[in-house]
């Protein structure tokens, strides 16, 4: 159990750390790591994703069911810690040399440069999680009209996911799609 539980905080304090961007930068390389190293399959962690997505808070909170999944309470907390303690240090550090810094062409580059490293993760990180997620034409349909929904209109994220869950339930129950 001990050895576990430091496999997940290593786990997840190196993740915490690569989440250049926002925990979604990472799901790409969450989700191979979970698979490879503890055997979570790739639904399970899209069906654990999507909890995280519609339960208040930072959405990676998700993180924690993993750890609870693998090793209960202590794992739960192992997780925590792991995922947003070595990521906060960060952040508070650099964040008071970024203020020393000021206004620096220095700043300006590397702020420049990060940019896109971290729209190219975050757009990567909701790419493996669609790969796992859209496996047949009805999960296409709604992935399609939630799209839809969310560029012309001002709908509520929620709402159209209990909705196209709703939907995609009822089809699948009432068709013999998956």
């Amino acid at each position: 159990m001990i050895s576990l539980l430091i496999q997940l905080f290593m786990t997840f304090g190196l993740l915490s750390l690569l989440a250049v961007g926002g925990g979604t930068a990472v799901l790409p390389e969450m989700q191979i790591v979970l698979n490879e190293q503890f055997q979570i399959d790739h639904m399970k962690f899209v069906e654990v994703y999507s909890i995280g997505q519609l339960a208040p808070g930072p959405n990676m909170m998700m993180v924690i069911v993993f750890g609870f999944q693998l090793a209960g309470l202590a794992g739960a907390l192992t997780v925590l810690l792991s995922f947003f303690l070595p990521s906060s240090i960060l952040c508070l550090t650099v964040g008071r040399i970024w203020v020393r810094i000021g206004e620096s062409p220095w700043r300006r580059a590397v702020q420049n440069a990060l940019e896109p490293i971290s729209i190219g993760l975050m757009c990567s990180g909701v790419y493996s999680v669609a790969k796992a997620a859209i496996n047949g034409p009805i999960s296409i349909g709604l992935a399609l009209a939630v799209l839809a929904a969310l560029l012309f209109s001002r709908a509520n994220p929620v709402i159209l996911i209990l909705g196209s869950g709703f939907v995609g339930g009822a089809l699948m129950y009432f068709t013999s799609f998956t």
